[in-house]
């Protein structure tokens, strides 16, 4: 499930569907409006394959690893959010749940960076 952040413009949301891409949104289709970010990881738990999407860098942090999801900071203007969802979501390294599972990534126009579940180093990836 692509989960997108109480702070993704409508806009942007509509993009993605356009795009074909499903997607939920905090305080829309799943949570509830106003969730706190504290509140955002106990509901990751509970979904099923959660990729949650968020223009919060907080969120970009290794020690909020966990093989139960991924977590993407988009490091963009409000404008090029659903762009760079679908570019994350269709990139080889990326494509899959398989592959994001454990991640939690910084996504910006250059690339990306992200750390992994056992990863002792952050990664690079280019577009």
């Amino acid at each position: 499930m692509n989960l997108l952040d109480e702070n993704i413009i409508e806009s942007q949301r509509q993009a993605l569907r356009g795009r074909r891409i499903a997607v939920r949104q905090i305080g829309v289709d799943a949570g509830y409006k106003g969730m706190s970010d504290h509140d955002v990881l106990p509901l990751l738990h509970g979904l099923s394959r959660p990729t949650f999407f968020t223009r919060d860098d907080h969120f970009y942090d290794r020690r909020l690893c966990h093989r139960g999801y991924c977590l993407v900071f988009l490091d963009v203007s409000d404008d090029e959010v659903a762009a760079h969802v679908a570019l994350t979501l269709r990139h080889p390294e990326l494509n899959t749940w398989a592959k994001r599972a454990g991640i939690v990534a910084r996504v910006s126009t250059q690339g990306i960076c992200l750390w992994g579940v056992h990863g002792e180093n952050e990664v690079d990836l280019r577009w």
